[in-house]
């Protein structure tokens, strides 16, 4: 990574999705509306087999069905094995299982409409029931949850979507792509010269100011958890969503932010929020697996690792993407 302003300023729109916000960039305005029809498809698509919201995604239905066999899609299948190989990759410190302590919790409901202020007491922590208990036949694509267990795909799904969508346009358009889900970026193709420029900030929604630390990506993907975001209050305690499997409570508030650069955005998110769960061991763990990374502290120290270059603080150009924390968990 470097961070040079590219030449060519990208195509791009922006919109609502997965209750936070796709941002699309092509290298070539002419490419732009075939772009867009590929992402809102695949958008669709995850929605649909992965949201814990809805009551008639493929998830619920798989939750519903803990303790029995039943077969899941293509797509369903490829979500599942992303999030055990996340699970595999970060030792199980990102857990598929661990939708009913993410519900126990409170956030079982989109976060939109979540309350911010909840009275009742937090109740006892559900650690999670263990993503090496789940028993799936990728051939036959036959699953077995644990009973009463619920998986939450918040931490694969999202990122799934930016690389699923990001490799779709590009080989539809044959144009250099950049895809933001949420601040969780993937890229396909040729880069724009002087690669897409990155803007580093704590909310998505809420960029920092002009000046602020940025990076510019040739490819590859991006991926930013954080514990300032996503928060609400429950019995007088502050809650975010990101949660150890092993105690089945909000990890321990150690880093505000960790942004990781991988090959992908599934690996990048995962490493991003394990590293989060990890707190003080976060370091060490991260400089095990030799991925770039920038973690910054609750008090705004900054540690880089693994080649992440020096901030810089040139003006980004009008309409660059920032990656950040945000989207369904």
């Amino acid at each position: 990574m470097t961070a040079r302003t590219p030449a060519l300023a990208p195509a791009q729109v922006v919109f609502p999705a997965l209750g936070t916000t796709a941002a699309l960039l092509v290298t070539d305005s002419a490419a732009l509306p075939a772009a867009e029809a590929v992402l809102r498809a695949e958008l669709e698509a995850v929605d649909r087999a992965c949201s814990r919201f809805r009551p008639d995604s493929e998830l619920t239905r798989v939750n519903v069905s803990a303790g029995a066999t039943t077969t899941v899609s293509a797509y369903f299948a490829e979500a599942l094995q992303a999030a055990l190989r996340a699970a595999r990759l970060t030792g199980g410190a990102v857990d598929p299982t661990v939708g009913s302590a993410v519900i126990a919790l409170g956030y079982d409901r989109t976060f939109a409409s979540l309350s911010p202020e909840d009275a009742r007491p937090v109740p006892v922590a559900r650690p999670a029931h263990g993503w090496r208990r789940i028993a799936f036949d990728p051939r036959t694509r036959r699953l077995r949850l644990p009973p009463g267990a619920r998986l939450d795909l918040g931490a694969t799904a999202k990122a799934l979507a930016a690389d699923r969508a990001a490799r779709q346009v590009a080989a539809v358009t044959g144009r250099g792509v950049l895809v933001s889900l949420g601040g969780d970026l993937a890229t396909a193709g040729p880069a724009p010269e002087g690669g897409w420029r990155i803007a580093l900030a704590d909310d998505h929604a809420r960029p920092g100011p002009e000046g602020g630390p940025a990076v510019a990506v040739t490819g590859g993907a991006l991926a930013t958890s954080g514990i300032r975001v996503r928060t609400w209050r429950r019995g007088g305690q502050v809650l975010h969503h990101i949660v150890d499997p092993v105690t089945g409570e909000p990890a321990a508030p150690v880093w505000r932010t960790v942004t990781v650069a991988a090959a992908t955005c599934v690996d990048a998110n995962a490493v991003s929020t394990a590293s989060i769960v990890f707190g003080d061991q976060a370091v060490d763990r991260l400089q095990a697996v030799a991925l770039p990374a920038r973690l910054t502290g609750l008090d705004g120290t900054v540690v880089r690792l693994g080649g992440w270059p020096p901030d810089a603080h040139a003006p980004a150009p009008a309409g660059s993407p920032t990656t950040a924390p945000g989207g369904p968990r």
